[in-house]
């Protein structure tokens, strides 16, 4: 526990504090508030995060167990009500802590730009991952019969190992369903798994001066019409294709030659 107070302490000192209040302040996250502060709570999630607390509950348990230490790691000098943490989580507006989270991402990526791929544009890749949840508390997550779980669907900046974007969904939510959702930029380039065969969204990208890179499901309807010859020895086959199917060439109606 020592070494996480230690971690934490040192984590916050990367916050910044004037842009947050600045949020505050914007969506009026600490009017009519006196104790636990938008700040004060930020800190205490974090915290949870970092010593892996399963439930709130276990987060109050944890934090009262060390309230001498909690003034100076920025949660306040009063103890924490649980009814107070679950207040503020459930009425503070949630922009707040989402657009920090975006300018601390955009700044983290600005602090470790590199070129390893030595291209032109960034380097993405998009995916996601399901975090179960309990059925009869969050019963608006229903997932299958019994079930229940929030999907995060990240965009990853791979050169400088810092996420970009994400954006929350029930896990009943195809991960197709959110390449709209994406910031795309142009020239860049975007890395996809086969489960975003979407071929709408990819010709926007097309569209867009920017590239992407897909793996092809199995029942994919297409026909070569040019292939490269001279390959390096890493790369299997290099050929121009043309899709096959008559709803997959609506959506994608880029002819393969000129």
């Amino acid at each position: 526990m020592f070494q996480d107070k230690f971690i934490f302490s040192q984590l916050v000192l990367f916050l910044d504090r004037n842009h947050f209040n600045y949020l505050v302040r914007k969506y009026e996250g600490d009017k009519y508030v006196k104790h636990f502060s938008c700040w004060n709570q930020l800190l205490a999630l974090m915290f949870g995060q970092l010593s892996n607390r399963e439930s709130l509950r276990d987060l109050i348990v944890a934090l009262e167990a060390h309230r001498s230490k909690c003034y100076h790691l920025g949660l306040g000098s009063k103890p924490i009500a649980k009814t107070t943490f679950a207040t503020a989580n459930q009425n503070r507006d949630y922009r707040i802590f989402e657009e920090f989270a975006f300018y601390m991402m955009d700044l983290a990526r600005r602090k470790r730009i590199v070129d390893i791929f030595k291209l032109k544009g960034h380097v993405y890749a998009f995916d996601s991952t399901t975090i179960p949840l309990c059925l009869s508390v969050f019963w608006w997550a229903k997932f299958r019969r019994k079930k229940g779980g929030v999907k995060i669907h990240f965009l990853y900046d791979l050169e400088t190992s810092v996420p970009a974007y994400y954006h929350i969904t029930t896990a009943s939510v195809y991960d197709s369903k959110v390449m709209d959702k994406i910031p795309y930029e142009q020239g860049s380039y975007y890395v996809f798994d086969r489960g975003y065969n979407a071929f709408k969204e990819l010709y926007r990208i097309h569209m867009m001066e920017s590239y992407f890179v897909v793996r092809a499901k199995r029942n994919l309807q297409y026909k070569c019409i040019k292939w490269k010859r001279r390959l390096p020895k890493d790369v299997l086959t290099d050929a121009v294709i043309a899709l096959t199917k008559e709803a997959s060439m609506k959506k994608y109606p880029e002819s393969p030659l000129p």
